[in-house]
């Protein structure tokens, strides 16, 4: 397959280039490398199935020639960065989609968005299916980006009822790997990285709330057999191994072998108190279910910290 890939210097972007020109599909990505970042895809730019575009996905998209797939994966996505770029949050996920869309279906392509596990907002239903509506504060300081996934989702099943667009939606729950950013803000890299140095870790509220954490390259498993199935609404991609937080952080202490100590602040607003997916459907319609444990995707992902910060 021809493949446009949006947000392809992206985190799990430029693993999914990586796994997609590994399957001989031809990958053209396009960041604007406002959160993504063109190292992550450096070791790709010698090989003919791949090429990079720096552009911004609300500006219109010229592609000469066929495209059989075009994935959105573009989009500020940690608090971070969309309290820090909400405007442009709001755009990648409505303009962009939209540009996205368009192409898409003067294609005749498959449309494939990435939205997420934020759609469920702060639940009052656990663990989340895809059935449920969700619990979101419209005006949020975090709405800017749950939104943004509510509205492409809303957009991406209009043009599959009104145009017959072939679509598919994954709601991608917590992923970790090599390649996250180490200032994003999120809850492993901000963990990992004080670890390593001997700094605090800092548990928000009281360490309760809980997340699921996916292995990256599950994910890119679970988003390839989505896309090549013939599912046209949401299906939540994620691990349902559920932890608390402040056990997370002893446990990064653990692997780590850090001293650092855990302190604790005030829980951000509309900072959701579960997190964990129900991927019944993921096991049924792909015949998908993660395979590597959240003990060795750590593992995994400690050297990668470790080079990023010198030890």
């Amino acid at each position: 397959m021809r493949i446009i890939l949006s947000g392809g210097a992206g985190f799990i972007g430029s693993h999914l280039a990586d796994f997609l020109t590994q399957h001989q599909h031809q990958v053209v990505s396009i960041d604007n490398l406002l959160t993504g970042e063109e190292e992550n895809i450096s070791h790709l730019a010698s090989l003919e199935e791949f090429e990079f575009r720096h552009q911004d996905i609300i500006c219109p998209l010229e592609i000469e020639g066929p495209v059989d797939a075009v994935l959105h994966f573009a989009s500020p996505a940690s608090p971070k960065d969309y309290v820090k770029f909400p405007i442009e949050t709001l755009s990648a996920g409505s303009v962009g989609t939209r540009n996205l869309l368009e192409l898409a279906k003067e294609k005749k392509a498959v449309f494939f968005l990435a939205s997420s596990s934020e759609v469920y907002g702060d639940p009052q239903v656990h663990p989340q299916i895809e059935s449920y509506w969700g619990n979101v504060n419209p005006i949020g300081v975090r709405s800017v980006y749950d939104e943004a996934k509510r509205f492409a989702e809303a957009l991406t099943m209009a043009y599959h009822r009104r145009f017959g667009l072939d679509t598919r939606i994954a709601r991608i729950f917590n992923t970790y790997g090599p390649r996250m950013r180490l200032e994003d803000g999120r809850v492993l890299p901000s963990f990992m990285t004080a670890a390593l140095k001997g700094e605090p870790l800092t548990v928000f509220g009281d360490g309760s709330q809980t997340r699921s954490f996916c292995y990256v390259l599950d994910m890119v498993d679970g988003i390839y057999r989505l896309l090549l199935s013939q599912e046209n609404e949401p299906v939540n991609l994620g691990n349902p191994d559920e932890v608390s937080i402040i056990d997370f952080a002893k446990e990064i202490k653990a692997l780590t072998n850090s001293k650092s100590e855990i302190v604790f602040e005030e829980l951000p607003a509309d900072d959701p108190k579960t997190r964990r997916p129900d991927i019944t459907r993921a096991k049924e319609v792909l015949g998908w279910k993660p395979e590597v444990s959240r003990g060795e995707g750590l593992g995994f992902t400690l050297p990668y910290f470790k080079e990023k910060l010198g030890l």
